[in-house]
């Protein structure tokens, strides 16, 4: 657990037993930062006095983000986006009880394969440009601002990492470097699959900050924040879309050119088949009653073997004529 208290003289570290003298105050910002499984997740109840079910929703993987509004402050559950194998995002809970002087900022439970620092990025970012003197929140909103801003950050670094991919399929594609052909559809699918899930984050956590802004749960004095957090969600979850309608153009192209492919291999079976087929059919009327006998007629045979020919010329032309080749 990591306790500040931001004031206009800087950034104190303080310690659990000083979080009852650190509410009491009326100057100053208290946050309060609860790692994954720390010990001290007993003073959500016994110092702040929050909702149980709010602690409860802390100590559980919540599938979808959600905000609770109580008289003197506001729960609120976000995720950020984790790469994980073969193209999986793992969503990172980040929950935050954000009063008029306190952030309190839980981490959530996450998937075992992810690594316990990648629940802290925001976090940390933010705790480094407060220790760093870059920074000096006024109010807990202010500084659940800049946590959130952070988050957006990790969603836009995201969106920008799978943009990258987007772009080299776009470029083997247009170029006609495709190599195994269901391993290549199978890794844009991946890519797709990445950009939606950005956008649905965003476009979640932008409803959620709708809601508080509807509700003006910071007063007029924080709806010029929640407005900058609903504008940055929605520009993610727009850019990502936009992204997404890319890759299923390439998508489009890619399998456009494989179906003209298989067309034209399928017009030039068909012309195939239309040559020899009155080979196959006179040979297969004629062929053992011509060679397999007393004595085979040369004149006959030279005979047959033209009409075979020209047979397969005239279904060749006509090929020619419906546009077959």
């Amino acid at each position: 657990m990591q306790i500040r208290l931001v004031t206009p003289d800087g950034v104190h570290r303080c310690a659990l037993d000083d979080l009852p003298g650190l509410l009491a105050r009326e100057d100053g910002v208290l946050w309060v930062d609860l790692p994954e499984g720390d010990p001290g997740v007993a003073v959500l109840s016994d110092v702040f006095g929050f909702h149980p079910m709010a602690v409860q929703d802390c100590l559980q993987r919540n599938p979808i983000p959600k905000v609770h509004v109580y008289p003197d402050h506001v729960f609120v559950v976000l995720h950020g986006p984790e790469p994980g194998v073969g193209g999986h995002i793992h969503y990172v809970e980040l929950d935050q009880f954000v009063g008029a002087r306190y952030l309190v900022t839980v981490h959530g439970p996450v998937n075992p394969a992810v690594d316990p620092a990648a629940a802290q990025v925001e976090t940390d970012a933010v705790a480094a440009r407060l220790d760093g003197g870059r920074f000096r929140p006024s109010s807990g909103p202010e500084l659940s601002t800049a946590v959130v801003a952070a988050l957006t950050g990790r969603m836009r670094a995201h969106l920008s990492a799978r943009t990258s991919e987007v772009w080299r399929f776009e470029q083997q594609v247009t170029a006609g470097q495709l190599g195994d052909a269901e391993q290549f559809l199978d890794g844009m699918f991946r890519v797709r699959h990445g950009l939606l899930t950005v956008r649905t984050m965003a476009a979640l956590s932008h409803e959620v900050y709708g809601r508080m802004h509807a509700l003006s749960v910071f007063g007029e004095q924080g709806r010029p924040m929640l407005e900058n957090n609903m504008d940055q969600f929605q520009r993610l979850a727009t850019m990502a879309r936009s992204q997404e309608d890319y890759l299923q153009g390439v998508i489009e192209f890619y399998q456009t050119r494989t179906n003209t492919k298989m067309t034209i291999a399928a017009e030039r079976l068909a012309v195939i088949a239309a040559v020899t087929l009155p080979i196959t059919a006179l040979s297969s009327v004629m062929g053992m009653n011509v060679i397999v006998n007393s004595r085979s007629d040369p004149a006959f045979i030279i005979a047959l073997v033209a009409g075979m020919a020209v047979l397969s010329v005239i279904l060749l032309v006509w090929a020619k004529r419906h546009g077959w080749w």
